[in-house]
């Protein structure tokens, strides 16, 4: 039963969890159910280690309301019956504004598993730095291996090999620019590499920068990496996809919940754990992601982000 309502303390705030019984991802076949109650208490419990990559940031939301089998939603603009307390950007878009949430505290992560916003996908720049929304502190490179060929059979994990022998590539290629990225699983098929920027740059920069870098990749190794957009075009290969990039665009955030059965999650890895048997980008689940959370797999990543220039110095002389 789906009825009534659970009260959840966070802070100085109590939030409601409406029908905390209603399946949001159902199960079967060996796969546990999971509840719109099990979401709010996935992300209560790894808050301590979301909340530093959302706070400050724009959000899209991908909400569920009647759950995986159901309509999905991909909500940027913030109902006006949200409460007053939930942060909000006024973000510039082409004809006007569109008034994102911003996920600061436990309580707001809390109301939006009451909404069934199971993914959150976050800006790549905050609201609280001094150059604004069109300076990112994140560059994200999004690995995705290509697909299974039909009625090969086999598992989601089968395609994640060609995935951490790209991620090993490229991170060759980003130490060789002095620039130290960190690997996530998205809890879907692929990897993303996040490398931390000191967010001097503006976006078209950034993405510009992001772009030669997958294009050098992609001319050290064409029979294994790809920029082609179109599907039909990259063959066997693995796509490099920078257009997380571009401003507007969203990357999934670290620690978040995919909307796929087992109720995978996008998680931070150490690079040495890229080269553990039997790792794959559903590794991580609601049952064990806050157990990798508490081993800090991306403690050894600088402080400060860096800036381009010296990096761009070498990317050039490398293509020349």
């Amino acid at each position: 039963m789906s009825g009534g309502a659970r009260a959840v303390r966070a802070g100085r705030r109590t939030v409601e969890i409406q029908r905390p019984g209603k399946v949001l991802l159902p199960g079967g076949g060996g796969v546990k159910e999971y509840t719109k109650a099990d979401l709010a208490d996935y992300y209560r419990s790894v808050a301590p280690y979301l909340l530093p990559h959302l706070r400050g940031r724009p959000l899209m939301l991908e909400r569920y309301p009647d759950g995986l089998d159901g309509q999905r939603f991909m909500q940027k603009n913030t109902p006006d019956h949200y409460p007053e307390w939930i942060t909000r950007a006024e973000v510039a878009k082409e004809g006007g504004t569109v008034t994102h949430v911003v996920c600061d505290d436990t309580a707001t992560l809390l109301f939006l598993a009451d909404q069934a916003c199971l993914t959150l996908h976050r800006w790549l720049s905050r609201t609280d730095r001094a150059h604004g929304l069109d300076h990112p502190d994140r560059l994200v490179f999004d690995l995705d291996p290509p697909p299974v060929p039909e009625g090969a059979g086999g598992t989601p994990g089968d395609d994640f090999a060609v995935v951490r022998q790209a991620a090993g590539r490229l991170r060759e290629l980003l130490d060789e620019l002095g620039l130290p990225a960190a690997p996530m699983t998205t809890g879907s098929r692929g990897l993303h590499l996040v490398v931390p920027l000191d967010g001097r740059h503006d976006v078209d920069e950034v993405r510009a920068f992001a772009r030669d870098v997958a294009e050098l990749a992609v001319a050290r190794h064409p029979d294994r990496l790809t920029t082609a957009a179109r599907k039909q075009d990259r063959g066997d290969r693995l796509y490099l996809d920078v257009q997380r990039n571009a401003y507007a665009q969203t990357a999934v955030a670290p620690f978040t919940v995919r909307a796929l059965p087992g109720a995978p999650v996008a998680v931070p890895v150490a690079w040495k754990q890229l080269d553990e048997p039997g790792l794959d980008a559903r590794r991580w689940t609601v049952e064990n992601a806050v157990e990798q959370a508490r081993t800090e797999p991306w403690a050894g990543l600088p402080a400060r982000g860096h800036g381009l220039g010296p990096a761009r110095r070498r990317l050039a002389d490398m293509r020349s």
